[in-house]
């Protein structure tokens, strides 16, 4: 059965004795059992960020995507352990070009993250993120650090040009998500 508290207090210890191998150990060991993380968790009623852990060390979040929700590329600063619990995650790995390229990134891989599986990130990856499902998508995150006091930034959806991250915009795409969801 999938303990939240449990798999805080592993993920701090992994974190510290044997880094993001172990994080995805554990995030594989907690998403493995859509059924028992999704009883622990609550099923998915919206979409948004839950802080279920912070500090120095790591960064825990429940995150529901909502329905066709896309989030434009991005950066983290910092490496990250991605467990889907439920929906699908699909990500666009990004490549950032020189200065004198015709767009600053392109695409460079993608990846479906279907319930159960569990997905590594470095420190420089930049991605996209959509839930392509007209359902929502339940994920756990955890990151190498303090992922709410870390600086990032993140690349128009348009022009592809970067910025500073815009939590704001962020909080504003899951809030019209969910006005979507509920006018359904």
């Amino acid at each position: 059965m999938f303990d939240p508290a449990r798999f805080i207090a592993d993920c701090e210890a992994a974190a510290d004795q044997g880094g993001q191998p172990a994080v995805r150990e554990l995030m594989a060991a907690a998403v493995a059992d859509r059924a028992s993380a999704t009883a622990a968790l609550g099923e998915p009623k919206r979409a948004g960020i839950e802080v279920l852990h912070r500090s120095k060390a790591v960064t825990i979040l429940n995150l529901v995507w909502g329905p066709h929700m896309t989030v434009m590329p991005h950066n983290h600063h910092m490496w990250a352990v991605i467990g889907i619990y439920g929906g699908r995650e699909d990500n666009i790995f990004w490549r950032v070009l020189p200065p004198d390229a015709r767009w600053p990134i392109e695409a460079a891989g993608a990846s479906s993250l279907m319930p159960g599986d569990a997905c590594s990130l470095g420190k420089d990856i930049v991605h996209s993120v959509t839930n392509p499902l007209g359902k929502l998508t339940g994920a756990l995150h955890v990151y190498g650090g303090d992922f709410l006091k870390q600086e990032r930034e993140e690349w128009h959806e348009e022009t592809l040009r970067l910025g500073p991250y815009d939590s704001a915009k962020a909080r504003r795409l899951f809030e019209e998500s969910n006005q979507r969801l509920s006018a359904s």
